[in-house]
C-alpha cells in the first residue's frame, strides 16, 4: 500500500514561501495534497497523476504548485505568496482507484499531516 508520508511544514509569514514533500512507498498513479483547519472540514488543495496533469482548489490557484516525481515516488506542494488563511494541517494522500481529484471521498491512503502556520 503506498502509505503516504509529508514533511516540510513549518511556520513562515504572510507572502512567504514554504515547500511540502510527500513520499510514498510504493509508486502511484494519483497523489493530492488536502488541507483541514481546527473546526472546518478537509478541503482538497491540489491533485497531479502520472502524466503531470494537475488541479487546484479555486483558493490557491496561481499561487501553489504541485509536481509528481513518479521515479522517486514523491510529490511536491510549493506554496508561494501564503496567507494566515493557508494556516492549516496539510495532508497528502493517494487513491486506490478512480479519478484523480482533490476530494477527500476519493482517497483512500492519508498521511498523518504536517502543520503550516502562516503569520501576519
Amino acid at each position: 500500500q503506498p502509505q503516504p508520508v509529508e514533511s516540510g511544514g513549518g511556520s513562515v509569514q504572510a507572502g512567504e514561501s514554504l515547500t511540502l514533500s510527500c513520499a510514498t512507498s510504493t509508486n502511484t498513479y494519483c497523489l493530492a495534497w488536502f488541507r483541514q483547519q481546527p473546526g472546518k472540514e478537509r478541503e482538497g488543495v491540489a491533485s497531479v497523476d502520472r502524466d503531470g496533469n494537475t488541479k487546484y482548489a479555486e483558493s490557491v490557484r496561481g499561487r501553489f504548485t504541485i509536481t509528481k516525481d513518479n521515479r522517486k515516488h514523491t510529490t511536491t506542494l510549493q506554496m508561494d505568496s501564503l496567507k494566515p488563511e493557508d494556516t492549516a494541517m496539510y495532508y497528502c494522500a493517494a487513491p486506490a482507484s478512480g479519478p484523480c481529484d482533490p476530494r477527500p471521498e476519493a482517497m483512500d491512503y492519508w498521511g498523518k499531516g504536517t502543520l503550516v502556520t502562516i503569520s501576519t
